[in-house]
């Protein structure tokens, strides 16, 4: 069960006294993130000042994806959240289908304010983040420096951990393959390349261990159940600088991304949805993210105040980013039901 956090000025009292009345009254602004060590630096940059400014509770509620989810929520009624970090794919789906309100980009200071992949007609730029090979340094004497090294379990045996789903999986199985990471996408919209990809997955098969929270993987190196995982960079630093663990990432062959904030079509908060959206996309509060976890900021006035000791373990840092590739939204958006099919059967098989 995911943890439910209540934030604001009025109390466990007045929030009980809330519950009782009718379920349009009870709802207070709900925005739902990612969890973790991410949305825990969240809470105290966002949500507790955002309700500590506008004197109204703020509820904040964690989920792991899944586009299905949100079209559920709608279909059902009056959505029960209404702010929700969410991936491309889930942006551009729900966009198309007309389940998340439109964008007042006026009221964010114009779209200039922000890098072009964080602009959308429904969606607004949170972070920008990488997904990439991790490990534990003081655990492995040998250090991994690709994905051929994470496929490769004579020089390095034991477990590996992988997000459960094709997304990444079949990208970082043909850059193991020896693809060249610009030329991944090309490979794997061909019936070869995805038979390329699965084959690859084959060969460490019985060595993988899935995960699906962004906190799991951070969670399996800390145990020492794989010696390896796929894990996304700033959960890694936010580990690093609040337990003094030194897992590292290797940046080549990593895929960076921007997750939005979105409003829920039909919000009952819509206008305190956006208000919220506002607060956290400006460059002042922005700004803060880093120090607690190492993601890029979409807004470019927040990017720009940053020491350059901090902006150097970003995604955004070109060193990090000359060497990863981009997600590409695109061919998810036309592909994930096929793919997450073929993957679902290939699991279970």
């Amino acid at each position: 069960m995911r943890k439910t956090n209540i934030i604001g000025t009025l109390g466990s009292v007045l929030v009980g006294s809330l519950l009782a009345l009718s379920p349009a009254a009870a709802r207070d602004l709900t925005v739902v993130s990612w969890g973790g060590n991410y949305q825990d630096a969240q809470r105290e940059i966002y949500f507790k000042p955002f309700a500590e400014k506008s004197g109204k509770p703020v509820l904040d509620e964690s989920w792991d994806g899944g586009y299905g989810v949100l079209a559920a929520k709608l279909q059902a009624g009056t959505p029960n959240w209404d702010v929700v970090q969410v991936e491309t794919e889930e942006l551009e789906l729900g966009c198309a289908d007309g389940i998340y309100e439109t964008v007042d980009w006026e009221k964010l200071g114009g779209k200039d304010k922000f890098i072009d992949s964080a602009v959308n007609d429904c969606g607004v730029g949170a972070i920008v983040w990488s997904t990439g090979l991790s490990y534990d340094a003081d655990k492995l004497t040998t250090a991994p420096t690709s994905w051929a090294d994470f496929f490769d379990t004579t020089k390095f045996p034991g477990k590996r951990g992988l997000r459960k789903g094709p997304k990444y999986s079949l990208e970082f199985a043909l850059i193991a393959d020896g693809v060249a990471p610009a030329e991944v996408y090309e490979v794997l919209a061909t019936p070869e390349g995805v038979d390329r990809a699965f084959a690859k997955l084959d060969t460490i098969k019985g060595d993988i261990t899935w995960w699906e929270s962004g906190a799991q993987p951070i969670q399996l190196l800390a145990s020492g159940e794989v010696v390896m995982t796929s894990a996304y960079n700033g959960r890694l630093t936010g580990i690093n600088k609040s337990e003094g663990k030194n897992f590292q990432i290797v940046w080549p062959g990593s895929i960076y991304a921007v997750d939005s904030w979105v409003v829920l079509k039909g919000s009952p908060n819509k206008d305190a949805a956006f208000d919220f959206v506002a607060f956290a996309s400006a460059p002042e509060n922005q700004s803060k993210l880093p120090e607690f976890i190492a993601y890029g900021l979409p807004n470019k006035e927040a990017g720009a105040s940053l020491k350059p000791e901090v902006a150097a373990t970003l995604p955004t840092a070109p060193a990090n980013l000359d060497v990863a590739i981009p997600l590409d939204g695109d061919f998810w958006v036309d592909n994930i039901e096929a793919m997450t099919t073929r993957f679902n059967a290939w699991v279970a098989q």
